[in-house]
């Protein structure tokens, strides 16, 4: 599943691109995209419409226009959004298309079909997509290592699952925590309670400076966004940790393990992020 990282990836190709432009028509080649409201509306409402901006929210894009009314969309494992010349061949999987006033296409392409879109009107409560339960995101200037203190410092969960709890710290996912822990050295079973101050603030700043070198490590033209059809996020070689078990440590040379903590994989240098694990932690070697 893209993480946010991914997420600003697309945000930043795709903005410069749309922004400015009016949506003349809208076909929805698979209803079940659509979770609110309805299909009918969904493309009666957005007829017309300028698009002033792009967002994101943890995980989710948001398609802000003129008028008030806003798009969110969460790409979840497989979809993407891929801005096209109208007599683009088309994807296999492309269940979504705004036809635009530049005389191109925004075509949503998911093969899983796990992608979902919400419009909601100015002033509409949004009750559906899930945006509103998100905590902090991470380069929020209220977000600290504080303020992660104050939200798992009494949990006996393992750090790796707090740091994946959207209602937290919003757009982590298990690449990212990876990563993070491995660059503070953190064990990834370790319970977020037995975590002191200074390893808290060791966290965040692995947070901040991970995401942000990822974002960087993410960007791309538009042509290579295109080429690759969304799908390239340029993060693969630059990954210390993540999908290597097996593979030797850069800090220390020895092999990566991996274990599984509350059903999620994580990956760790047992030399670089050492620590006794409590009989009631959840984690275990594979």
């Amino acid at each position: 599943m893209p993480e946010l990282p991914e997420v600003e990836a697309v945000k930043r190709v795709l903005e410069p691109q749309i922004k400015g432009l009016s949506i003349l028509q809208v076909t929805v080649k698979r209803p079940g995209v659509i979770a609110h409201p309805d299909q009918d509306e969904f493309c009666r409402r957005l007829a017309g419409q300028s698009i002033s901006s792009m967002g994101r929210r943890g995980k989710y894009l948001l398609i802000l226009l003129e008028g008030g009314d806003r798009i969110i969309i969460h790409l979840r494992m497989t979809g993407c959004l891929l801005l096209t010349p109208a007599d683009w061949p088309e994807e296999k999987h492309t269940h979504l298309i705004f036809r635009l006033s530049s005389g191109e296409e925004l075509r949503f392409v998911d093969t899983r079909r796990f992608g979902r879109f919400w419009l909601l009107g100015q002033e509409e409560e949004d009750r559906y997509s899930g945006i509103g339960k998100l905590g902090k995101e991470p380069f929020d200037p209220e977000f600290s290592a504080l303020y992660l203190r104050i939200r798992f410092g009494k949990r006996k969960k393992a750090v790796k699952e707090c740091l994946l709890d959207q209602s937290v710290v919003a757009g982590i996912g298990n690449i990212y925590s990876d990563e993070i822990l491995f660059s503070s050295g953190i064990y990834p079973a370790r319970p977020a309670n037995s975590l002191t101050e200074e390893e808290w603030e060791r966290v965040v700043e692995a947070i901040l400076r991970q995401l942000s070198y990822f974002i960087e490590k993410n960007q791309m033209t538009p042509e290579e966004y295109l080429e690759t059809k969304g799908q390239d996020y340029r993060n693969t070689p630059f990954l210390q940790v993540y999908g290597k078990k097996g593979e030797p440590c850069p800090k220390c040379g020895q092999l990566f393990c991996r274990m599984v903590i509350g059903g999620r994989s994580s990956v760790f240098c047992p030399h670089c992020q050492k620590e006794i694990v409590p009989e009631s932690c959840t984690g275990r070697y594979l």
